[in-house]
Parts: structure tokens; C-alpha cells; sequence
């Protein structure tokens, strides 16, 4: 069900000039601002964005992960790490994110490279998450087949048992990716169909060429 702050957003958004003039340098400054304005007018899991990965024969997949975090080096998530996703990604590392904040009529596309985290760093954050989450990593590893949902239900119990002395350790099988990105697109939706497009792509002097696209 839509907000009425995420509608009156929308409807500011679609009123409102997005023109080149007022666009960053740096296309993670305009990421977070358009970020933070999709958790300011409490869209559903605005951190979720669709991967599309492609295998060494080309077959492509896509599929929603969450947004863990985003800065300078790129935007990382957190999966099983025997997935379609991460053989897609250990045969052909190039992948596309997709932000759909369809509430605001905007999108944000990011087009980049796949580079798999250090297990210091996939513990750091593993750390940092809630005790069931951790448990439900233990469960995520892998796309198994499952007779049943009870047995998914017995094996979390299993885990449960397992490690209720202590702490939850990092499973084997999970870790993390971060998205080196090699272009940003930033679409902004306007009643007219004239809709804002504009992409950044990386220059040879580490900046950012920014132009304005059809719609």
C-alpha cells in the first residue's frame, strides 16, 4: 500500500526540473541523495535491487538482493556463495544492478564489476547482524533442493541446538560482493514521457562524464 508521503513525494518529484546543471560530480553523491530520499518517504525495502549476471554462455539471470552498503568503492551485498548467482559471477564478473523506486518514478541503474570481499570483511559484517540473521545465513548457503518446508524448520532447529553455548560463527559457504560500478543511469519519470536521463561513465582522469540521455 502506498504512503501518502511517498505520493506526495512522487508528485514533487515529477513537478520538479532534474537538469544537468544540478547534478554532482560524483555520481555516489547523487546516489545517496536520491537513496535517502527513497527511505525518507518510507518506500517498501528501498535498499532492494534486482542483479543480472551472465554466465560464460551468455544465459542471463536476475534475481533481488539487498543493498548492504554503499561508498566510494562501490555497493555490496551478502549471499550463499553456491548460488546461480556466484558461479554466474565467478565465470563473468561484469553485472547490472537495478533500483526501482517505482513509487517515486525513478530508477537508478549501476552497470559494473563483481568483486568477491575478504572473509575479515564478510565477518565484520556478519557480526553486526541480528542472531536469527546469522542463523538464516547457515540456511542460505547453497540452492538445494528442499522436500519440505518442515525440514527447513527442522534443520534451523538443528542450528539452534548447535550453537546455543555460544556465538554464531560465520558460515563457510556465505560471504559477500562488492560492485565496482563503471556507470551509474539516474531516471527521473515526467507525466509528459519527456523523462530525465542521465548517465555518468568514468573519464581516464578519475572523473566522471555526465550526459544527458533520451528518454
Amino acid at each position: 500500500m502506498t504512503t501518502p508521503d511517498a505520493l506526495t513525494l512522487r508528485e514533487q518529484l515529477m513537478s520538479r526540473p532534474f537538469r544537468r546543471a544540478d547534478l554532482p560530480a560524483d555520481p555516489l553523491a547523487q546516489f545517496a541523495a536520491w537513496f535517502a530520499e527513497a527511505q525518507a518517504a518510507d518506500l517498501p525495502t528501498p535498499h532492494a535491487m534486482s542483479l543480472a549476471t551472465a554466465d560464460a554462455a551468455g544465459r542471463v539471470s536476475s534475481r533481488l538482493v539487498l543493498l548492504r552498503l554503499f561508498d566510494a568503492d562501490g555497493l555490496v551485498f551478502f549471499t550463499g556463495l553456491e548460488t546461480q548467482k556466484t558461479r554466474a559471477i565467478a565465470q563473468n564478473p561484469q553485472v547490472a544492478l537495478l533500483f526501482p523506486w517505482l513509487l517515486l518514478n525513478r530508477q537508478v541503474r549501476v552497470e559494473g564489476t563483481a568483486v568477491a570481499l575478504s572473509k575479515a570483511a564478510a565477518l565484520r559484517y556478519f557480526l553486526s547482524r541480528p542472531r536469527g540473521s546469522q542463523l538464516g545465513a547457515w540456511l542460505t548457503q547453497s540452492e538445494e533442493a528442499l522436500s519440505s518446508r518442515a525440514l527447513l524448520h527442522a534443520r534451523l532447529a538443528a542450528l539452534k541446538r548447535r550453537f546455543q553455548a555460544g556465538e554464531v560463527p560465520l558460515p563457510p559457504g556465505w560471504g559477500g560482493f562488492r560492485v565496482i560500478p563503471h556507470r551509474y543511469e539516474f531516471w527521473q519519470g515526467r507525466p509528459d514521457g519527456l523523462h530525465d536521463r542521465f548517465a555518468y561513465t568514468p573519464q581516464p582522469d578519475k572523473t566522471w562524464h555526465v550526459a544527458r540521455l533520451m528518454p
